[in-house]
C-alpha cells in the first residue's frame, strides 16, 4: 500500500474570517467548513490546517513542516504583498509550497500584484474561490 501524502494547508491574516467578510470577494463558507469538505473528499490524504494573523507564527510553521509534510498549500493572504521573511522561509526548505489565492490577485489592486512567495512557490492558483485549495491538494497527487 503506498505510502499516505500529508499536506499541510496554510492560511494567513484575515482568513479566520472567511464566511463574514467581504463574502461578494471570499463567499460565506467558513474555512473550516471548507476543510472538513477537503479531508472527505481527500480520505487518502492526511490534511493538517494552521491559521495565523501573525507573519511570525507563519514562518515558523513553514520552517517545522520540512520534512514532515510531503507539501505545503499557502494562501498568505497580505502578507504575499509584503512579506520577504514568508518567502525566505519557502525558499530555505525541501518541501514544495503551492501559493494560493481566493479571489483573482491581478483582477484587484495594483499591490495586489505584487508576491513574495511566488517566485519561491513550485506553482500559484489564483481567482476559483475556495476551490484554489482543492486545485492545489491536486497538484500533489
Amino acid at each position: 500500500m503506498a505510502q499516505e501524502l500529508k499536506i499541510l494547508v496554510i492560511n494567513g491574516p484575515n482568513l479566520n474570517l472567511l464566511g463574514k467578510r467581504e463574502p461578494d470577494v471570499y463567499g460565506n463558507q467558513s474555512f473550516e467548513d471548507y476543510f472538513s469538505k477537503l479531508q472527505f473528499q481527500f480520505k487518502e490524504t492526511e490534511l493538517s490546517y494552521f491559521q495565523s494573523n501573525s507573519e511570525g507564527d507563519l514562518i515558523t510553521k513553514i520552517q517545522d513542516a520540512d520534512g514532515v509534510f510531503d507539501g505545503i498549500v499557502l494562501n498568505a493572504a497580505a502578507y504575499t504583498h509584503t512579506s520577504v521573511g514568508i518567502g525566505d522561509a519557502i525558499a530555505a526548505v525541501s518541501v514544495p509550497v503551492i501559493e494560493v489565492h481566493i479571489s483573482n490577485t491581478f483582477a484587484r489592486e495594483a499591490f495586489r500584484h505584487q508576491s513574495y512567495i511566488s517566485k519561491h512557490a513550485k506553482g500559484i492558483i489564483v481567482g476559483f474561490g475556495l476551490q484554489s485549495y482543492e486545485l492545489a491538494i491536486k497538484s500533489f497527487l
